[in-house]
């Protein structure tokens, strides 16, 4: 016996020196055979405050923390875990809750009494770091999806036309360019077409710059409308000038979707201030990648020479380009060297 309490006054002495508090329970009729006096002490409670059974130690749980404290338990007694595990709130006489965490095994299984023997260890400032921690990176997490989509907003404005919201100049020449290349290396059709408002000049001198770029963003929309998404891509040049680049689009189907497009804009009425309705023609240039199209600008100013034959022709119409490419009638910025 003296040698049994020499041994117990040692391990006190080592679980004392490394923090830990020694507790054992009786699974079999819930006594608490041996409390975690050590910790009821640290949370300011005298001998008689707590009841000396598992449902009175469980008293002091946070409600958040016991179903996750009773399902790690029940998870050793059943066999599934080999050791009990648990991360907890108790709350001190003060009201405070301080983080603890519990270690155990069950050491012996005599018939329906089973010994729970145990560690009880304070983790509150460890574990408050780590909420910190991961609030901190939740936070940062937030700013960072706020960052992304601020960066998705700047490129779609950057790549967009202000007036009318679909591509710029600046995203036309880029996407052009990669298709073409695509185009070249794999030896696949592409088709570019160039629409521009007949007259526009006179909606700007008899209705004004309003009903202008209402006209504009009316015409912006059915060219939009007309392609294919996530495939084509329809944008604006400048003024009243529009482009469409069609990936795997060759002469035929190009000329009829220029057709189809050229038809809805003229069947199309635009409302104007005062009551007015208006509907407006567009010519069209279409042009298809051919032999001597090195670059976009290339396909681009073939393009803007059958637009130059379609104004030519009366307006209200679509011409394609054919024979070889004229010279260019575009600086290499696809900017127009000369007034449509």
């Amino acid at each position: 016996m003296e040698e049994v309490n020499r041994y117990r006054q040692q391990l006190d002495l080592v679980l004392e020196a490394a923090g830990f508090d020694l507790w054992e329970n009786d699974l079999g009729d819930g006594r608490v055979t041996r409390r975690a006096d050590k910790v009821l002490g640290e949370l300011g409670y005298r001998d008689g405050d707590v009841a000396t059974c598992i449902d009175g130690i469980f008293s002091l749980v946070h409600p958040d923390d016991v179903e996750a404290l009773r399902d790690a338990l029940q998870r050793h007694v059943d066999g599934s875990a080999a050791q009990y595990r648990a991360e907890f709130r108790l709350r001190a006489k003060s009201g405070e809750w301080i983080w603890y965490a519990n270690f155990g095994r069950i050491v012996d299984r005599d018939g329906a009494a089973r010994r729970l023997l145990g560690v009880t260890f304070n983790i509150d400032s460890s574990k408050r770091r780590e909420l910190e921690l991961s609030r901190m990176n939740a936070r940062l997490a937030e700013q960072n999806a706020q960052l992304e989509k601020l960066n998705a907003t700047l490129r779609e404005l950057a790549t967009s036309d202000p007036l009318t919201g679909i591509a710029n100049r600046r995203k036309l020449l880029a996407v052009g360019e990669r298709e073409l290349q695509r185009a070249l290396r794999l030896g696949h059709p592409l088709s570019l077409l160039i629409v521009d408002i007949d007259d526009f000049k006179q909606v700007n001198d008899t209705w004004g710059h309003l009903n202008g770029d209402r006209m504009i963003r009316a015409v912006a929309a059915l060219c939009a409308g007309s392609v294919r998404a996530s495939v084509d891509t329809a944008g604006r040049i400048g003024g009243e000038e529009f482009a469409i680049v069609l990936p795997e689009i060759g002469n035929h189907d190009a000329r009829a979707l220029a057709e189809r497009l050229r038809g809805a804009i003229r069947a199309q009425p635009v409302a104007l201030d005062g009551g007015a309705v208006m509907c407006r023609t567009v010519s069209i240039g279409v042009a298809t990648l051919a032999d001597g199209c090195a670059s976009f600008i290339d396909l681009l100013g073939r393009a803007d020479a059958a637009l130059y034959a379609a104004k030519s022709s009366g307006k209200d119409c679509v011409r394609v380009l054919d024979g070889a490419p004229p010279p260019r009638r575009r600086d290499d910025e696809g900017a127009p060297l000369a007034a449509d």
